[in-house]
């Protein structure tokens, strides 16, 4: 089965777009670690032990002042 190609994808500033590969116990240890120190999105789980979420960080731009 061929891969279908990748679409681009967006983001915005602060935001880190995560893959996990992980068992589930592990991946629990890490997303709840995570969410202690930031905001992320719930995980889409997927076969193979892997894990999708997005995690924020902040906002990083820039002010439109110049000011950061």
């Amino acid at each position: 089965m061929a891969r279908q190609p990748r679409q681009d994808r967006e983001t915005l500033p602060g935001i880190a777009e995560v893959r996990l590969r992980a068992d589930d116990p592990t991946a629990k240890v890490v997303l709840d670690v995570l969410r202690a120190h930031f905001t992320i999105t719930a995980p889409r789980e997927y076969p193979g032990d892997r894990w999708y979420f997005q995690l924020d960080t902040g906002n990083t731009a820039p002010d439109p002042d110049g000011e950061h």
